[in-house]
């Protein structure tokens, strides 16, 4: 269920309320952070205890929802202010682990122009 290298990842910074399900984190997506829902994006929301988070994404088929609530820690987030920051893979892989994913850089490297 991890999103490709190539799909955006984009997390709210603020709370919001759990117990929204998929039509109402979509409310959410299109009101406050003026994205669409609906492109195969990854949003992540968190709750006002930093030990949960909730994933919404469209797979073509129908609206995605995951939960996860960590047990005995709790996720490191962003500062809660307004609007969307953008995570690549290796950060939300760590965010969705529980470590610190401020501290993961992902490797880049340049496409080769021909095969070897």
């Amino acid at each position: 269920m991890m999103p490709s290298h190539t799909v955006r990842i984009l997390v709210a910074t603020r709370p919001v309320d759990f117990r929204k399900g998929h039509d109402g984190l979509a409310a959410l997506v299109q009101a406050t952070l003026k994205e669409d829902p609906f492109t195969g994006a990854v949003f992540v929301f968190r709750a006002k205890r930093a030990d949960r988070l909730k994933l919404l994404f469209w797979d073509g088929s129908g609206l995605v929802m995951a939960y996860k609530r960590l047990e005995d820690s709790t996720f490191t987030w962003p500062t809660v202010r307004d609007g969307v920051i953008r995570l690549n893979r290796a950060q939300f892989e760590a965010l969705f682990a529980g470590l610190d994913w401020r501290r993961v850089k992902a490797l880049e490297a340049r496409r080769p122009t021909a095969a070897e």
